[in-house]
C-alpha cells in the first residue's frame, strides 16, 4: 500500500485550502479561461512562484476544486449502503446529503456545475457527474418498481428534475443568516416527494 507524499507547507497563511478558496472565488466570478495564475496572484498578494509552490499549473486548482464538490456528493452515495429499506428511502437519503454538500461546499459544487468540458479536468468531472446521475437514475427506477414512485414519469427524467432542483440552489442559497442545511434540505424533500398541493382539499 503507498502512502500520499506529504502536503507542501508554504508561506504562513498561503496554504492550499486558501489558495483553492481564492481560486474558486475567481474561477466562479470570471471564469475559469478568464482567470490567470497572474489575477491569483495579485488577489493573494504573492508572486506565481509562491502559487506554483502548492500546484503546477491552473488545471490543477480547477481539478482540485470540482474534485471537492464531487467527492462530496460521491461519499454521501457511499453511504447509501447503510441505508435500510426501500429504495425511495435511500434516494431521499442521497438527495438530503446532497443538499448539505452543496451548502457546505457551495463554491466548489458551483464551479462544478459551471464546467462544460473545454479541458480534460471539465470533461473528467462531466463523467463523474454521470456517473451519480446514473446511480440516481437507477434508484428513482428501483423506487418506481417498488411502487413507490408514479410510473408515468420517465425515470430519467424525474431523476434529472429531480437533482435540478437541488442543484438551483446555487443561484439563491446564501449560507448566511439564512436557512440552515438541515431546514433546506427538509423543504428539498418535502417538494421533491411530497408536492405543494394540500391532499384532499
Amino acid at each position: 500500500m503507498t502512502t500520499a507524499p506529504p502536503a507542501k507547507r508554504g508561506r504562513p497563511g498561503y496554504d492550499l485550502e486558501s489558495l483553492l478558496a481564492v481560486a474558486v472565488k475567481l474561477f466562479n466570478e470570471r471564469g475559469y479561461d478568464g482567470t490567470s495564475m497572474e489575477d491569483l496572484s495579485r488577489k493573494l498578494g504573492i508572486t506565481k512562484s509562491a502559487i506554483y509552490h502548492h500546484v503546477p499549473s491552473k488545471q490543477e486548482l480547477l481539478r482540485l476544486s470540482v474534485n471537492r464538490a464531487l467527492d462530496g456528493l460521491f461519499a454521501v452515495a457511499a453511504e447509501l449502503e447503510t441505508v435500510e429499506g426501500r429504495a425511495v428511502r435511500r434516494l431521499e437519503y442521497l438527495v438530503r446529503g446532497s443538499v448539505a454538500v452543496l451548502v457546505d461546499r457551495l463554491p466548489f459544487v458551483t464551479l462544478l456545475l459551471r464546467v462544460r468540458g473545454n479541458t480534460k479536468v471539465e470533461r473528467d468531472a462531466l463523467a463523474r457527474r454521470r456517473e451519480f446521475d446514473h446511480l440516481v437514475t437507477s434508484l428513482v427506477t428501483e423506487a418506481i418498481a417498488d411502487g413507490d414512485l408514479r410510473s408515468d414519469i420517465d425515470p430519467a427524467t424525474a431523476a434529472r428534475l429531480l437533482f435540478g432542483m437541488v442543484n438551483s440552489l446555487i443561484e439563491w442559497y446564501r449560507p448566511r443568516g439564512g436557512i440552515g442545511a438541515g431546514a433546506l434540505a427538509d423543504s428539498v424533500a418535502t417538494m421533491a416527494f411530497d408536492g405543494l398541493r394540500v391532499r384532499g382539499g
